[in-house]
């Protein structure tokens, strides 16, 4: 039987009361000043470790749920972790020399002194201070803030109690005790790394103008350039993070409940990696599912009612004002003819072997100067113009409450709920079932108030450009006027209010895959929202097709179970390879002569390439074969023909999932991919139809891990992005893919019905049982059964449960 909201607490109680502690190891280095320590209230919460290391941690208030989880993620990830605290804490170059590579998971820093001179301008500003001092719902509430007090206190309190194991940071000095302002600077840097932290090489390197530079004819940013650069670097299904998620409502399900499908992409490897747990507070709190690593709540899970996840969304979470400035000093601009002056943050850097570094940087009433937005995107600092940059979320610390309202809702409508009250996520949209049938799509995320009637009036020149095309603002920064305005129901102002956000509640399937809110669902698509949401009526990617076509033909079908989405987590279909392996393997053979000359202008014989194309099972399955020449092939294929050149039947906005179609093989850089495919597999040694999985693997253990999935191009649900590395056999470290997927529903009983996996286990510590396992499922598409229920958790054959406490 279910254990009862009572019940519960008062099996809490016990454990809490009677469970054995931790045997306590000599902690590393010296006894930590008090100071430093966020807590010295005897925090105290229970662990109890099922099967692949998952905790479930049950704790009598927020604050020992934050003790209990910092100190779980530091067993499992302390040196991740602690590199990260490095990070928000601007001592990278302190510790590990200023042209060091940054932390790449918390800002796009090139080096660590630009990451350092952006993270202590952040510290010497106050700013996270200021956004915990801010009343809810605009500020963190008291929970949120007890959470990360806690969550602090747990890490501390683990590294003073255990000696760390892992080899990438034993012994280190950099390890170190965390105060609750670290962990909520870490909470700062996740929110804005969609705005400032995109753009921090130029917010630390804007100067202002000397010498020719001073000149108003000094170079200006191509506006076709800028959109172009500006595209790329907002597409949200890029290479580094990306997501699928599907819902589907009780009319599709064998039981009239729903289900939810989870698949996030993220790193498989740094600080934007997910850890597993539960979290309970009897009769207040209990989800489950995987954290961003440092966050003290689930960002992405289920409770007994609910189930959700995230996908990035397409939402431009910054726009640029471009100023006017005053000729004679270019550290002036004007807002309505009247001159304002900048203000200047100095900022010192100490760095390891050399003398401290002191950098100026420059902030305006619309937020920092900024002389780029990446390495394609200049936006030069004359005398007459600079460029400010606005991040709404540079004032949002609210995605814990988002988080703890997710956890304790018992509706999709909760959701929504939660969202409309918290308003606190910067960069994701939100799928979410729940056990009464209903589904949620909603691109409920906090992005600059840009609406096209204000980027029609106040686009400068540039923005006329890069605003259609890429949903980026370059607005009339001399007019006051020009600023984003406020919804009246938003939680702060220069944003969008809840009532704004594309929303779908109810629709038989709601599916994201990264693509823009338009087609959530094909048959109910989501139109009239501003351009800075996304586009409507424009080419979907591969995998969004792709999804759309599985997803719809389940729902469809009907009578699904969570069986279905396990199978559709590693059905591993290339929709790529369904619209294009048939018509390139019969060009293959037409080709004179069976050969084809390569880039080089060599002539390369592809006879065999042919038959291997046409026997393929138009999979990525680890045993697939042909799909690694088909992989190879693709990515020439689709860099060497325009995509205007590469089908013959274009996109059309009628017929968005199955447009564009029909390969146009006549185009003259067909040839030359598959010879350059056939090239490059055999001069690595690699047979045309070898197994994909004894080449597409991590190595755990000194062992292979073989690893199924796709790149983005392939349009593959299970998408992997891998290092190719053909003298070291092919593709070998995993960077980026499926991390923590849940296929979760309901069966009429108090327990969910919950699979998940972890792609790439719970801990990165090579010596740890938990480093390779969930692996290894995941390489032979095998899920972990969730133990949410009491009973469940009870009856484990790993069962080992601690009792965590402060000395």
């Amino acid at each position: 039987m279910r254990i009862r909201p009572r019940r519960l607490a008062a099996v809490a109680v016990a454990l809490l009361t009677a469970a054995t502690a931790l045997p306590a190891a000599a902690a590393d280095g010296p006894a930590r000043d008090r100071h430093e320590r966020p807590s010295h209230g005897g925090l105290s919460a229970v662990i109890r470790y099922t099967e692949y290391g998952i905790p479930h941690i049950v704790a009598e208030n927020y604050a020992d749920l934050g003790f209990g989880t910092g100190w779980a993620q530091a067993a499992d990830q302390v040196c991740v972790l602690a590199d990260g605290f490095v990070t928000v804490r601007g001592e990278r170059s302190r510790f590990f020399g200023a042209d060091g590579t940054s932390d790449l998971s918390l800002s796009s820093a090139g080096t660590n002194l630009s990451s350092d001179l952006y993270f202590r301008g952040v510290r010497r500003a106050g700013t996270v201070e200021r956004l915990l001092a801010q009343p809810a719902p605009r500020g963190p509430s008291r929970d949120a803030k007890e959470l990360m007090r806690g969550f602090a206190a747990g890490y501390n309190a683990w590294l003073e109690q255990n000696r760390v194991t892992d080899p990438a940071c034993r012994g280190a000095a950099w390890v170190r005790p965390v105060t609750a302002l670290d962990v909520a600077a870490r909470g700062f840097a996740l929110s804005v790394l969609g705005g400032q932290g995109r753009a921090v090489d130029g917010i630390t390197a804007a100067r202002p103008p000397a010498g020719a530079s001073r000149e108003p004819s000094a170079t200006q940013p191509a506006p076709e350039a800028v959109a172009r650069a500006a595209r790329e670097l907002f597409a949200a299904d890029g290479a580094d993070m990306g997501s699928n998620a599907v819902a589907f409502s009780g009319r599709t399900t064998a039981n009239g409940r729903g289900l939810l499908l989870g698949n996030p992409h993220y790193p498989w490897h740094g600080g934007r990696r997910f850890w597993q747990s539960q979290q309970t507070i009897p009769g207040r709190l209990n989800m489950a599912g995987g954290s961003l690593l440092g966050s003290a709540t689930v960002s992405i899970g289920h409770n007994a009612h609910v189930a959700w996840s995230h996908t990035v969304a397409t939402g431009v979470t910054l726009n640029l004002h471009q100023l006017k400035l005053d000729p004679a000093d270019p550290t002036v601009y004007l807002v309505d003819g009247r001159r304002e002056r900048m203000t200047a943050r100095s900022v010192t850097v100490p760095v390891r072997d050399g003398a401290p570094v002191t950098r100026t940087q420059w902030w305006t009433r619309y937020g920092p100067v900024v002389t780029s937005l990446g390495a394609s995107t200049p936006l030069p600092w004359t005398s007459t113009t600079a460029y400010a940059l606005n991040d709404p979320n540079a004032a949002n610390l609210r995605a814990s409450d988002t988080a703890l309202g997710f956890g304790r809702a018992r509706s999709t409508d909760d959701v929504l709920d939660s969202l409309r009250r918290t308003q606190g996520l910067p960069w994701v949209n939100t799928v979410a079932a729940d056990a009464r049938g209903h589904t949620l799509f909603t691109q409920s995320q906090v992005l600059p108030r840009i609406t096209d009637e204000l980027a029609a009036r106040c686009s400068t020149a540039l923005g006329e450009v890069t605003y259609p095309s890429s949903g980026l603002a370059v607005l009339d920064g001399s007019r006051a006027a020009c600023a984003p305005g406020r919804d009246r129901d938003a939680v702060q102002p220069g944003i969008f209010g809840p009532s704004r956000m594309p929303t779908l509640t109810d629709a038989p399937y709601a599916e994201n895959s990264n693509d823009s809110a338009w087609l959530a669902n094909a048959d109910r698509p989501l139109t009239g929202y501003e351009r800075v949401f996304g586009t409507v009526g424009t080419q979907r990617s591969m995998r969004t097709r792709g999804a759309i076509e599985d997803v719809a033909a389940m729902a469809d079908r009907g009578g699904l179970t969570v069986a279905d989405l396990e199978r559709q987590q590693f059905a591993d279909r290339v929709p790529a390879g369904d619209l294009v392996a048939d018509d390139a393997a019969r060009a293959c053979a037409a080709l004179p002569g069976g050969t084809a000359a390569d880039s080089a202008g060599r002539p390369v014989d592809v006879r065999a390439a042919c038959g291997v194309l046409a026997d393929w099972d138009r999979t990525v399955d680890v045993d697939s074969r042909g799909a690694l020449l088909f992989d190879r092939f693709w990515r020439a294929l689709i860099k060497a023909v325009p995509a205007g050149q590469l089908w013959k039947v274009p996109f059309s906005p009628a017929d968005p999932v199955a447009t564009p179609n029909t390969l146009n093989t006549g185009a003259p850089g067909f040839a030359t991919a598959l010879a350059d495919a056939v090239g490059e597999l055999r001069a690595a040694g690699i047979a045309l139809d070898a197994r994909l999985g004894d080449h597409q693997f991590v190595v755990r253990g000194g062992a292979r891990v073989p690893v199924g999935g796709g790149t983005e191009s392939l349009g593959v649900w299970n998408k992997i992005e891998s290092v190719w590395d053909p003298a070291g056999g092919g593709y070998t470290e995993v960077t980026t893919g499926s991390s923590y997927i849940q296929a979760v529903g309901w069966d009429g009983s108090r327990c969910p019905v919950a699979r998940t996996l972890l792609a790439y286990s719970q801990s990165s510590d090579p010596a740890s049982p938990h480093h390779a396992d969930q692996t290894r499922l995941f390489s032979g598409e095998r899920w972990v059964t969730s133990r949410f229920c009491e009973r469940d958790i009870r009856s484990s054959p790993d069962l080992r449960v601690v009792r965590v406490r402060e000395r």
